[in-house]
């Protein structure tokens, strides 16, 4: 099979979709695999190493995605690589199509067969090809919010830490899971003082075994979050329903009665945010100020740190390259019900149930389209 990898061209995105050592593999697999000229900058990796490797070099993206039987990427599909998907072709890559309905269409249209990262299950329960970047996003969180807080950049001039004689920071993760139990971990280690909300009692009693007295626990009802985020220095929303937007937990009412100078890290941007004021920014111009709170939404938190990140997504994803190219979409799908979950878009059909919810589409099964493919 010809996998192609096109450079990342969303704002400040410098990950790539397959790092050399992936190459290399998949090339002992018996297939050819195309990069665009570039695609490793981001990561110190020039067009030589890849070509050493066996890896053609294509001098575009619209080279890659005219040729490519199955095109593997990092961040969704642009609206000028959308266009270029062909019908049959296989797309593996984040996605995040519930707050995305542009995107949703054009995938439709496009005829393409689309598989989301961020929906591939695991037999061992959660996303495995989420979690990496999650881990990623939820330690960064904490470091974008400590640097946010500070006066020159909008905040109320608090040392997350605080210092002896005086009171840390205080931090509200929003939910238990991947994302809050990595800020956690961070913020703990800054001295900082942590309140983790979450509405899974189970989830709860697994952040308390593992933090223990380092930090507080809270079941999530409407009254703790906003007594909470009310008094907040620095609110990190880290919720998640699979393949859903997000629920807002933080409703605009909140942030106008919040600290003047507090922070938000909404880190559940790619889904549609947590936070009614939310809306995605870039790390050109992450930040923006709405009711005197500063608020962090940046999309594509792990670009930031793009050699940790592809390395780490590598790591989950490339036995699914492998299985997609060794055995075609078709059976590699019929065979793997985890890889499955993670189609959420096929020949013009959506097929992934909360994305058809939210978007208003007629929802097809998996198993299903596959069948009748």
């Amino acid at each position: 099979m010809l996998i192609g990898v096109p450079k990342e061209i969303k704002n400040h995105e410098y990950r790539v979709g397959m790092a050399p050592a992936s190459v290399r593999e998949a090339i002992k697999h018996g297939h050819e695999v195309m990069v665009e000229a570039g695609a490793g900058e981001g990561i110190g990796v020039g067009d030589d190493v890849y070509a050493a490797l066996g890896a053609r070099i294509a001098g575009s993206a619209a080279d890659i995605f005219a040729s490519a039987e199955l095109i593997v990427k990092v961040k969704e599909p642009q609206a000028v690589e959308r266009a270029m998907l062909r019908e049959g072709q296989v797309l593996f890559t984040y996605l995040h199509l519930a707050p995305d309905p542009e995107q949703t269409r054009e995938l439709v249209d496009s005829g393409a067969v689309c598989v989301a990262y961020e929906t591939v299950t695991s037999p061992y329960g959660g996303l495995p090809l989420l979690a990496p970047m999650s881990k990623v996003a939820g330690r960064m969180a904490i470091q974008a919010g400590a640097y946010n807080l500070e006066h020159p950049h909008g905040g109320l001039g608090v040392l997350l830490g605080g210092v002896p004689g005086v009171d840390p920071a205080k931090v509200v993760v929003l939910g238990a899971g991947v994302v809050g139990t990595h800020a956690t971990h961070i913020a703990v280690g800054m001295g900082a003082d942590v309140w983790v909300i979450d509405r899974s009692p189970e989830a709860i009693e697994a952040h308390w075994k593992q933090f223990g007295r380092g930090t507080n626990t809270v079941f999530s009802t409407e009254d703790a979050v906003e007594r909470h985020v009310l008094e907040a220095d620095l609110v990190i929303g880290g919720v998640l329903i699979p393949g859903a937007e997000a629920p807002k937990l933080v409703t605009a009412e909140m942030v106008r009665n919040m600290k003047p100078g507090s922070v938000i890290v909404d880190v559940a941007i790619d889904q549609g945010g947590c936070c009614e004021t939310s809306k995605p920014t870039t790390h050109a111009d992450p930040t923006y100020i709405v009711d005197d709170v500063v608020h962090y939404c940046v999309a594509n938190m792990p670009g930031g740190v793009p050699r940790t990140s592809t390395y780490a997504l590598n790591n989950v994803t490339l036995p699914h390259v492998i299985a997609l190219a060794n055995k075609g979409y078709r059976k590699a799908l019929m065979e793997d019900q985890w890889l499955r979950a993670g189609l959420n878009v096929h020949r013009g059909k959506v097929t992934q149930r909360e994305v058809a919810r939210d978007l208003d589409y007629d929802y097809h099964p998996p198993e299903e389209v596959l069948r009748h493919d």
